[in-house]
């Protein structure tokens, strides 16, 4: 292409790239260069001079890129409106078109020759004498997509399968929903595929490689989540594909999944969830897109941690499954989203609460039968018990596995209600009134004398070292309160029995009568009162005997539940 300069003439071997546009004033420097020029160009006459009289050019000549309207002699104005005689004329400006006096031989300055030399040459990146590279990206894309389809498959032959790879970074986890079994999940989607019809040689477009253009100015494949779980069922967002010349297509879009989830609560909170993420074509089968994981698992390096689950990894597997419905195969990228879950909140919030109102249970054994409070604590524990229980089963599914909060929970229900029951049959023995029966001899011997002894229990002023009772009620040598009389009783009852009938002062049949009757009341006050005090004192042993066995079994349940979570 040949070089356009003013006057409508060409300077013969001066080419130049299609992409240089006709430069203003480059065309009349070169008609300067005069000795300097290359052998064979041809010299060019300068660019027409303004009438010396008026403000036109001269016959015949036309105006060049770099010429400006003529105003008065000499002169070229800014304004190209014509002058009016009599008024008041426009600040003159020297005639550009016209060179100065002072030139070299062949109408250049030095300056301006090299500028021009470097122009001509490419390396001086003037605006007006290079190309800007969009012009060549315009053209490509025209060219491109001139004759293109986005509705078909690009592929050379259509009998052939058309790899796809793809690739998924797992960005954040944004909710995991128990209940309802679905994941919420932040992922970067690429995809990477070739196009057969979309390719250029990069020389011929300025030396172009990649370009980025809208995705759905090309084909794309229609790679879905199968266990998509969201109500509006979205895909990918609309983002640019990167496009280069040898037809490679990458197409990175970033997307908000809904993904089912089964979830196994059986540990809970000690838990750990494997969630799978599986991508495939919807419509093409393994005989036309044949899809194919680029890494071996998830890429995690730009992953933002979750405070309550910790990802332990993401490998990915490929899968070739033939439905039902098709006979075809279809290919699926299965990425398997290994979770545990972050049990400090659950142990701090639910656990701890649990075991320590748990222990509470035991101690209503330790209350007094008197103060009325035994059965009101055990109660107050089972509701609390039942709140707890209640926190966890609204975040839990409705499945038939029951998770091991739920189970120690339960369980502690349970010994709470034996523990109240055991509680109100305690208190029946130990309200056992002066018409009871007295204690057995097997309940006197293994309650008050072995398990008396194992559990510590004493009256006051006994020790578990003090001499017991022997089996079977006897009391021991000197012990006179064993009979529930005291010695001046033992005394007067021998003195009355042994008195002889002449010496008795109390020879009166009614007086005897009466004294005899006081006594036996006496007697039988006493009898009442060692029988009652038995019944309390077996009440006491078997409170206290309770009390370490549930306190055991609350500490071997929270040992169970804490190991089962180890």
């Amino acid at each position: 292409m040949s070089l356009a300069v003013p006057g409508g003439h060409s300077a013969p071997g001066l080419h130049h790239p299609p992409s240089v546009p006709r430069c203003p004033g480059v065309a009349g420097a070169v008609s300067s260069l005069g000795d300097t020029a290359p052998t064979g160009t041809a010299w060019m006459p300068p660019a027409p001079q303004a009438h010396p009289r008026g403000g036109s050019a001269a016959p015949g000549a036309r105006p060049g890129p770099c010429s400006l309207p003529a105003g008065p002699a000499g002169v070229t104005h800014r304004n190209p409106s014509p002058w009016v005689p009599g008024a008041v004329p426009p600040r003159p400006v020297p005639d550009v078109s016209r060179p100065p006096v002072s030139r070299t031989r062949g109408g250049m300055e030095p300056g301006a020759r090299l500028c021009l030399a470097l122009c001509l040459a490419g390396l001086l990146p003037a605006p007006g004498c290079r190309a800007a590279p969009g012009r060549f990206a315009y053209k490509l894309l025209h060219d491109l997509f001139a004759n293109y389809s986005s509705a078909l498959r690009p592929v050379e032959d259509t009998d052939r399968a058309l790899n796809v790879t793809l690739k998924v970074t797992l960005a954040q986890i944004i909710d995991m929903d128990e209940r309802n079994q679905v994941l919420t999940s932040y992922l970067w989607v690429r995809q990477t595929w070739l196009d057969a019809h979309l390719t250029w040689d990069k020389d011929e477009y300025g030396g172009i490689d990649i370009i980025r253009i809208p995705s759905s100015y090309v084909w794309r494949p229609d790679i879905i989540l199968y266990n998509n779980a969201d109500e509006h069922f979205g895909g990918s967002m609309e983002t640019n594909v990167v496009l280069r010349s040898d037809g490679h297509i990458t197409w990175d879009s970033p997307a908000i999944t809904k993904s089912s989830c089964k979830v196994d609560v059986s540990y809970f909170p000690f838990d750990g969830q494997q969630c799978h993420l599986t991508f495939g074509s919807w419509t093409h089968n393994g005989n036309q897109i044949d899809l194919r994981n680029q890494l071996d698992s998830g890429d995690l390096t730009d992953f933002v941690e979750n405070v309550e689950w910790e990802v332990l990894g993401m490998p990915a597997t490929r899968n070739v499954i033939t439905y039902g419905c098709c006979s075809e195969p279809y290919p699926d990228v299965t990425y398997t989203l290994l979770l545990r879950r972050r049990a400090s909140f659950y142990i701090f919030n639910l656990l701890l609460p649990c075991i320590m109102v748990s222990f509470l249970a035991p101690l209503g054994f330790y209350l007094p039968a008197d103060s009325g409070e035994k059965v009101s604590l055990g109660v107050t524990v089972l509701l609390a018990l039942t709140v707890f229980q209640l926190l966890v089963a609204e975040s839990m599914p409705p499945s038939e596995s029951v998770p091991l909060i739920g189970k120690y929970y339960i369980a502690t229900m349970t010994m709470i209600t034996a523990s109240t029951a055991l509680t109100i049959f305690i208190m029946n023995v130990h309200h056992c009134g002066p018409g009871a029966r007295p204690v057995p001899p097997w309940a006197r011997r293994l309650i008050l004398h072995h398990l008396a002894r194992l559990c510590c229990v004493y009256e006051v002023g006994e020790s578990c070292k003090s001499p017991r009772r022997a089996p079977g009620g006897r009391a021991a040598p000197g012990d006179a309160r064993a009979a529930g009389e005291s010695p001046g009783e033992r005394r007067a009852g021998t003195e009355v029995r042994g008195c002889p009938w002449d010496h008795c002062l109390c020879h009166h049949d009614a007086l005897l009568s009466n004294v005899g009757y006081i006594a036996g009341c006496f007697r039988r006050h006493r009898a009442n009162q060692r029988r009652t005090g038995e019944w309390k004192k077996v009440a006491k042993v078997m409170d206290r005997f309770f009390m370490w066995v549930f306190f055991l079994m609350v500490f071997l349940m929270s040992v169970l539940v804490l190991g089962n979570a180890a």
